[in-house]
């Protein structure tokens, strides 16, 4: 598979690179290191993370967290199993690569930022795009993944649509602005990149992919760690988990607040859009779970068969080789 083959290609050269993020075990005042690696740049999916690191949470655990980016290079799945990071933010998708590659990699999912996958396919509301039958001779802008043109595939079919004659190019950085012009359709996420666009005057018409088809109501983003520090430092694995459960808990509770500390992160970004991104999200970080972070086999299982299906793995796992929610009830 061309995922997989870049996973363990990725792994292999992180291996090859010099040892651990962190020169030492611990810091001046004693607090244990460890390094978190982001999926993306710093966005309103990671607030809980900096609430945590701006209250001292981590702290308080007696942990001295960095928090980096991926890097061009590698995955923040790829590094975290090769041991470049205790800790990181990943997907469900990128788990369930790297567990099903022919050499797997070392990860687990340890908890769910987000309850219900916020992303869906997003269109002027002039094209008249409202439902899959309509991507029918339209041009679609994407990453150009797998998984992506299995997804498309199959919400089409799904709604008796010929996916031959929808034509797929890769985006070229433009956003929205190519809407309309260029391109018909893009897939985004609405508490982000759909809201950023509609504050800034487009007229869009949203379609959630998780009413589309239930097993793509998959988690995105999950925090993942390694099976070495499950096994061996289940300890520093809880208290990470505490600090971070508790500022997404705080983010939840005070979404305004919380969107401005992750504004001392991003300055760039405009205060009023973090603060409704913050808003949205922290509506959704915990929507219908008892606690934040908790994950299901329902869910992991549905986009597993639907991988398995799509054959985008070759190996249809279960759902406990990829997650544990041991450290978040």
């Amino acid at each position: 598979m061309k995922k997989l083959s870049s996973l363990l290609l990725v792994a292999f050269m992180a291996i090859s690179m010099s040892g651990c993020s962190n020169d030492s075990n611990s810091s001046a005042d004693g607090n244990k290191k460890v390094t978190l690696i982001l999926d993306y740049v710093p966005n309103t999916n990671h607030t809980g993370i900096y609430v945590a690191q701006e209250k001292g949470y981590f702290e308080d655990e007696g942990l001295d967290v960095e928090i980096i980016e991926p890097g061009d290079d590698a995955t923040s799945a790829t590094l975290v199993a090769t041991g470049k990071g205790e800790f990181g933010v990943s997907y469900q998708e990128d788990v369930t690569y790297a567990r099903t590659a022919e050499e797997p990699l070392p990860i687990r999912a340890i908890a769910t930022v987000i309850q219900h996958n916020t992303s869906g396919f997003v269109s002027l509301k002039s094209a008249d795009i409202n439902s899959p039958k309509d991507f029918e001779g339209k041009i679609y802008a994407g990453w150009q993944a797998p998984s992506e043109e299995a997804v498309i595939k199959a919400v089409m079919q799904a709604n008796n649509a010929d996916f031959s004659k929808l034509t797929m190019i890769g985006a070229d950085g433009s956003g929205f602005a190519s809407l309309g012009k260029t391109v018909d359709i893009q897939w985004e996420f609405e508490g982000w990149a759909v809201l950023k666009g509609q504050m800034e005057g487009y007229d869009l018409n949203y379609m959630p992919l998780n009413e589309l088809d239930e097993r793509l109501d998959y988690y995105t983003p999950v925090i993942i760690t390694n099976e070495d520090m499950i096994e061996n430092d289940p300890e520093t694995v809880q208290k990470f988990m505490n600090a971070v459960k508790k500022g997404y808990e705080y983010a939840i509770d005070n979404p305004e607040e919380s969107a401005e500390i992750l504004s001392k992160v991003i300055p760039d970004y405009d205060i009023e859009f973090l603060t409704e991104s913050q808003k949205f999200l922290s509506s959704k970080y915990a929507e219908g779970a008892d606690t934040w972070g908790v994950m299901k086999d329902e869910v992991w299982d549905n986009y597993t068969s639907f991988m398995y299906e799509n054959k985008l793995i070759d190996e249809n796992i279960k759902a406990s080789e990829q997650y544990t929610n041991e450290f978040v009830e």
